[in-house]
Formats: C-alpha cells, structure tokens, sequence
C-alpha cells in the first residue's frame, strides 16, 4: 500500500507517517499540494493521501477533481478542531484523523483501505485447494486469467495469490475497481492523460497500464465498463500499446492482465453489455471461486485467522472460537461470503471481553445456509410472520431502516456494506447523503474508514 502524506513530518503528522511505515506502508511525502500533484501525475500506485487541514484541503480536493484523480483523501488536524473536521469532510475528505494520532486508529485505517491486499488463501476445502492448485500452475504463464465468484468471496485475493507466484512478483502488482469510479473518470484511470487533454489537464498524467508496467493489471468488476471504453481495452490488450487520453501517438507497455466479475459475462453478451472478442480475450484461463456457504470446512480456519488478525491489529489479548461458536459460525449461511465473515470477526473481536468467544459472541442468526426467508406476502392476508412488523410502513422508510442497520453492522464500513447490501458504493452514498441532509444519524466508522 502506497500512502502520499502532505504537510509538514514535524508534528503530529510526521508521527502518523512513522506508525503507517511501521505497519507496512510505502510513503511519499510533499510539503505542499503543488508537489504532490506531481507526484501524483508521475505514479498511479498512490491508494491513499493523507492531508494536514493547513494545506488547503479544499484547493487540493478540486485539483484532483480537474484532473480526475480518484484516490482517497483523509483529512489530519487537532483534534479538538471541531470545525476543521466538519470543514473537511465538506471539502470531500473521506476521513478526518485527529493528531496527535492514535496508533489503533492509523492500524483501522490502514487495515480498511488495504482490504484485500493479502496473497495469502487459507483452505481446507478439496475444491479450493483444487483451484489454487490450478492458479499456481498457471501463474508462471502470461495468460489472461478471468476470476469469477460472488461478492466478498476473495477475488483480489486469488489475483494477488497469482501474482505472488508468477513470474512478474517483484514487479507491481495494481488493481482498479471499474464499478467504484466514474465511467467520465474511467479511462484517463486507465490510460492516463496528456496535457491539454481536457479541462483541468495542466500536465501529463500516467494511468494503471503504465503503473503496472512489466507486473500484473487487475481489473476489478469488469463487466461494470462502458462497452465504448470496452472497444479501447480491447485494443490495448492486442496492440500490448495504450493511447492516453489527448495523445498523438501510442505508449508500449507490457501487463499481465487478470479481470474478475461477479456477474454472469456470457448473460451481459447477450444482453450487449458485454463485449464477446473482450470476453474471450480474458478468458484464455478461467478460475470460480466457490461462495463460503458450499465449502463450510473453510469457514472455522478463516474465522480463527480473523481472530488473530484483528487481535493483533488492535493490540489486545489473544481470544479464541469456542465449539459451540464454530457450530454457530458455520450455521450461517454467509451471503456476504468470506468478506461479511471477517467483518464479523472484527466486530466481534473489538466486543468480547475475556479469552473465549463463545456462540452467544457472534452477532449472527443460526439459520439453515441454503434458505433465504422470503419477505414477499403469498396473498393479501397471508404475511410470513417475522415480516409483520413492515405492515404500515413506507417502503423509503423501510430501505433506510435497512442500510443503516447494515452500515452499523460493519462497523461503519461503507464498502462492506454496500457489498451485502448488494449495491454500489456510488449509490449507498448517495442515499446515506440524503438521510444525512434529512437529520437521520449515519453510524460512523468504528477505529477505521468508512470505505
């Protein structure tokens, strides 16, 4: 994980920096907005900034704007500035770390926006273990792999697994999310951008393609790009050339591209959505992650992992799943797959006291993994019983009742939960923003970012 810091390292910020290079972050460090603007135009790989609020948050957060960077800004003040805070998040902060810092709260932050980041599977399953044998034996090639798999079931994870063992490992390894950025911002994310090129374009810009040069590409929800710029990455993977936006002549660049989707590709092809020569130039060798509920041997080895892992992250005593915790665990049927099993650990590691965590620990419905209670009604006064309390209730109220309780689920965590929810992260902050504008109470991130 690569973090830009902007301010001066002297103070409070300077510890900041120091606490995230000690868990494992790379940095770069600018005094002021104008160089880090370079910084940010000359390297694609930046996931994070974090600003000192005496920098100018809001000229900052336009010249990303002009220039359609999408990376993440988390804002960095006193922290009984009250009226910074507010001030930043106006601004677009996503977040705002009060200094002098704390180190559990840079660990969240870190954590939250290194999701996914491991190389690392963890399987028992026979079927699992059939397909990581089949990635490693594919991963020294240069083939184009296409990864599939529900929601949170641990695609980037598979795609970081097969670049640990290729060929490419000491190379980069970058990977966008196609659904989490606007299609307008898309392709200078991808292919970057000369200056001049539009509006805001006051100098060259490289994208994902050139930041991943000689490494590994992975595109992230790919069945989310427009079919237009669908037609400029196909030509790219076959020219293995990229034309930045506003460019008069084509750039080489030489990637291993691996691409993962939730949704059915072959459905988007007839549906036109997809296009079938990007399809089977993807496609040269196809892995499907099986969802959490139909390898329940996985679940007890991933859910101690989790244990441990935020035990650590969040330096307290080594806690251990009860048997009777296990049985509930694996109960659950898991719809949000492994993403949804360790946003429960979490939570369930930061509120139980003692050693054990026992069933009554977990916050989750024991229930039978293959049935989804039905909340539709059968005849006009033949209503399921747990659904009755939704009787006289407008259905606006009912879908913000809903993500709230979701969002306060995971701990605040807005990647999580638009995840379970089954939406966009575009679209749950939208609605969370018209429920603010409303005077509804937004849960907040709980020690991290609401993603």
């Amino acid at each position: 994980m690569r973090i830009l810091i902007i301010g001066s390292l002297l103070g409070g910020l300077g510890v900041a920096a120091r606490i995230a290079a000690s868990r494992g972050a790379a940095l770069d460090h600018a005094e002021t907005i104008e160089t880090a603007m370079r910084l940010l135009r000359r390297d694609a790989r930046t996931d994070l900034i974090i600003c000192d609020v005496a920098r100018d948050l809001p000229c900052l957060m336009a010249q990303l704007a002009a220039e359609r960077f999408t990376v993440a800004v988390v804002a960095a003040g006193a922290q009984d500035d009250e009226a910074a805070a507010v001030a930043a998040i106006r601004a677009g902060a996503r977040e705002y770390l009060p200094l002098p810092p704390d180190a559990e709260l840079i660990a969240a932050i870190l954590a939250t926006v290194s999701a996914d980041r491991s190389s690392d599977f963890i399987a028992q399953d026979p079927a699992m273990r059939a397909l990581l044998a089949k990635a490693e034996q594919i991963a020294q090639s240069t083939a184009s792999v296409l990864i599939t798999g529900e929601s949170g079931t641990g695609k980037e994870v598979l795609a970081r697994f097969v670049h640990a063992r290729s060929r490419r490992a000491r190379a980069p390894f970058v990977a966008l999310n196609c659904a989490a950025i606007p299609e307008t911002l898309l392709e200078s994310e991808l292919f970057g951008h000369e200056k001049g090129a539009f509006s805001g374009a006051i100098a060259r810009r490289t994208g994902k393609f050139e930041a991943a040069q000689h490494g590994t590409l992975l595109l992230d929800e790919i069945a989310e790009m427009d079919v237009r710029l669908q037609a400029k990455l196909l030509r790219a993977l076959q020219e293995r050339t990229v034309d930045r936006v506003g460019g008069d002549r084509p750039v080489p660049v030489d990637v291993r591209i691996l691409a993962a989707t939730n949704r059915d590709l072959l459905a988007a092809i007839d549906a036109g959505q997809f296009r079938e020569d990007l399809f089977f130039r993807l496609n040269v060798v196809a892995l499907h992650i099986p969802p959490l509920r139909e390898r329940p041997t996985d679940i007890a080895p991933l859910a101690q992992h989790f244990v441990d892992h935020y035990t650590a992250l969040n330096e307290v005593a080594p806690k251990h799943l009860t048997e009777a915790a296990m049985a509930r665990l694996t109960e659950h049927p898991w719809r949000g797959n492994v993403r949804e099993l360790e946003n429960t650990m979490h939570r369930t590691v930061l509120l139980t006291a003692g050693h054990r965590i026992d069933a009554d620990d977990i916050g989750v419905v024991a229930r039978h993994p293959h049935v989804v209670p039905a909340l539709a009604v059968s005849s006009g006064s033949d209503i399921e019983p747990g659904v009755t309390f939704l009787v006289g209730q407008r259905m606006d109220d009912v879908e913000q009742a809903l993500i709230l309780e979701t969002l306060l689920h995971c701990l605040g965590n807005r990647t999580h939960a638009a995840t379970i929810l089954g939406i966009s992260i575009r679209a749950l902050r939208n609605k969370l923003r018209d429920y603010a504008a409303h005077g509804a109470a937004i849960p907040a991130p709980h020690n991290g970012m609401a993603a």
